[in-house]
């Protein structure tokens, strides 16, 4: 288990990036969260899964959580579209799959997309060295 305090390492690109933060909500059901974190650890997601990350242009991607909120971060490209890569992924072998999966233990729509289920939040600080 992983010491919350001692922080997480961040990764630096060669090039310009861009952030993206978003959010959702889980059902408040701890056996379920439980089962939802097995699912995105090392030996629980599927290669299918990462692959479809990697190949709509995401550099880095990180998702914590909180209760049973969820809190991603994704980094890109600076000048890669995020429609056209949230749509890229959706495109991918498997991960309408992945998406139905997931879905039994979000707060929202079954049928509704990944990029339709997070929400883009607005960063309303930021504190650069």
């Amino acid at each position: 288990m992983e010491n919350l305090q001692e922080g997480y390492p961040v990764a630096h690109f060669s090039g310009k990036t861009k952030r993206y933060c978003q959010t959702l909500d889980l059902r408040d059901e701890p056996e379920l969260i439980v089962a939802y974190k097995q699912l995105h650890s090392k030996e629980g997601i599927w290669q299918e899964t990462l692959d479809a990350i990697h190949a709509a242009g995401v550099l880095e991607m990180e998702i914590y959580l909180l209760g049973t909120r969820l809190f991603m971060i994704v980094e890109m490209p600076a000048n890669l579209d995020w429609d056209a890569a949230m749509q890229k992924m959706g495109q991918m072998p498997k991960q309408k799959e992945w998406e139905a999966l997931t879905a039994q233990y979000q707060k929202a729509d079954p049928n509704a997309g990944s990029a339709e289920k997070w929400q883009l939040m607005e960063r309303i600080f930021h504190l650069y060295k």
